[in-house]
């Protein structure tokens, strides 16, 4: 079981509040920045806070054998390929992670051995899903130890989107076409191929697990999304910061605020996916994408980009100057003039 998510610095994120009242602008004029500002105080228990130094993207690999039924525009052997191509460094993932001062770690978690298919048959047993949740965790705590102070989950595996679809639907209680994107762009024979994949996987889950996180990740997810709820409960524990990307690390943060209340509050949100069940998951979750980009890749690749925004969150907020420092009055004119001149009056 998942060990205690601590909570953010409430204190810090109070100062952060109080001195973004004293910097040289007017209050709020600095819109989200100014909320994301005292978030990253909070994770970081300290006002002002600093850049982040060692962000790390970790992607999560992972064959999925609902794949063999037709529900991506891509056959499963491309997993391993794309595996392949960011060892390379070509692939979107590497090329956004240099820009954004990060570096990419790659997870093989059963590329090549999928997981069963989910209308069909348990994904896992339960050995393999302990095994899984138990790497994401080993996973946070190698980071961490190595000095990662903002952590951006990753995946690829073809055919994740349907199981992620899948584990959402299942926890929120909702119907497949509630939450049945395109995927990798797949055309209406596909995506009819995909809505019945995941009716007969909820059928089946519903039957056995009713709406228990761990259960449905089991039953319909895959060593993937177990990996990655994982992450997500123990990096609360680690007190370390993460950039949520699409669907597939969304689905997994569903399952693990579910299996370890608060620890969303050390998650923001990259980037707003085009796929359904990734905007229940945050609706549910409580947090509004930073961006929206009309991305659907995975990767990493969107959390990437809020990158940018996270430090220029945390430098305005510490390199600013206040009003003091600044010598700029912090009232209006008008106001201060008519107390002055009240009192110059009553004077004999």
């Amino acid at each position: 079981m998942p060990s205690q998510v601590r909570t953010p610095d409430e204190s810090a994120r109070q100062q952060a509040l109080e001195r973004q009242g004293q910097l040289t602008k007017p209050t709020g004029a600095l819109g989200r920045l100014e909320e994301l500002s005292a978030w990253v105080c909070a994770v970081q228990g300290a006002c002002p806070p600093h850049a982040f130094g060692r962000i790390r993207v970790v992607i999560v690999a992972a064959d999925h054998g609902i794949a063999s039924a037709g529900v991506s525009a891509y056959p499963p052997e491309v997993t391993a390929q794309m595996v392949a191509n960011f060892a390379a460094g070509g692939a979107a993932v590497n090329v956004l992670a240099r820009q954004a001062g990060a570096t990419v770690r790659v997870i093989d978690d059963g590329v090549g051995k999928p997981s069963g298919r989910i209308d069909r048959e348990d994904a896992l047993t339960a050995a393999e899903f302990e095994a899984a949740f138990e790497l994401g965790r080993t996973i946070v705590d190698e980071e961490v130890d190595s000095g990662c102070d903002l952590l951006i989950p990753g995946d690829m595996g073809i055919g994740n989107t349907t199981p992620a679809a899948t584990l959402v639907a299942g926890i929120l209680g909702l119907e497949p076409v509630a939450v049945i994107g395109r995927g990798t762009g797949i055309d209406d024979a596909a995506w009819m191929r995909k809505t019945t994949a995941v009716r007969d996987a909820l059928t089946r889950a519903r039957k056995s697990v009713g709406q228990d996180p761990e259960g449905l990740i089991r039953v319909v997810g895959g060593r993937d999304l177990a990996t990655l709820a994982g992450m997500l409960v123990h990096a609360g524990t680690r007190r370390t910061p993460v950039i949520l990307d699409g669907v597939v690390s969304c689905a997994a943060a569903l399952a693990a605020e579910r299996m370890a209340p608060g620890a969303h509050a050390w998650w923001v949100a990259g980037t707003r996916s085009t796929e359904p069940s990734q905007a229940k998951a945050l609706q549910t979750l409580g947090l509004e994408p930073l961006l929206d980009l009309g991305m659907r890749l995975g990767e990493g690749t969107g959390a990437l980009l809020a990158v940018g925004l996270v430090q220029a969150a945390a430098a305005t907020l510490a390199e600013m100057a206040t009003f003091a420092e600044a010598g700029v009055s912090d009232r209006d004119p008008d106001e201060s003039a008519t107390p002055a001149a009240s009192a110059e009056s009553e004077i004999p």
